[in-house]
């Protein structure tokens, strides 16, 4: 979803979540922007009463496949992984998010429970804050309501 252009989220046409298990696995890597993710998104779950939540912490982004492979293992309905990685001076930064992003992806090709790739990935910690309860929103809210869409897919 395009941030530059966005539309605010009707909540009124997201299923509910009564029933579901839903697991957000947070890197605590960058914790002022995880905290903000992880706070959006569990709001919307509540919101859509959904009462089975899990949190599961994890050191940093790279951690974050192994700890929505154990929410997987576990059964969940649905799994969020948040994230989020800067860019610094060094290629690190691309190293983590093409790592990340291709053990989600492989996560999803198991389809066992779908993860929701909630990971930003940004060049300055302001877009960061922008994009995790700043001026643009949340984008742990709207990894909530594609989690939600997805396990009622998957259904």
């Amino acid at each position: 979803m395009a941030t530059a252009q966005q539309v605010p989220l009707n909540l009124d046409v997201v299923p509910s979540a009564a029933g579901l298990r839903i697991a957000i696995v947070v890197s605590e890597w960058n914790n002022e922007i995880t905290e903000n993710l992880f706070q959006g998104a569990r709001a919307v779950l509540e919101q859509k009463n959904c009462t089975d939540i899990l949190r599961i912490n994890v050191p940093g982004s790279l951690e974050l496949v192994y700890g929505c492979k154990l929410a997987m293992d576990a059964d969940y309905d649905a799994i969020i992984a948040l994230g989020s990685v800067i860019r610094g001076e060094t290629p690190h930064f691309d190293y983590v998010c093409e790592a990340v992003a291709l053990g989600i992806k492989d996560l999803n090709l198991q389809g066992k429970s779908p993860v929701i790739f909630g990971v930003l990935t940004d060049d300055t910690l302001s877009q960061a804050q922008a994009r995790s309860g700043g001026k643009l929103g949340n984008k742990g809210v709207e990894a909530a309501v594609a989690a939600i869409m997805m396990a009622k897919l998957a259904i």
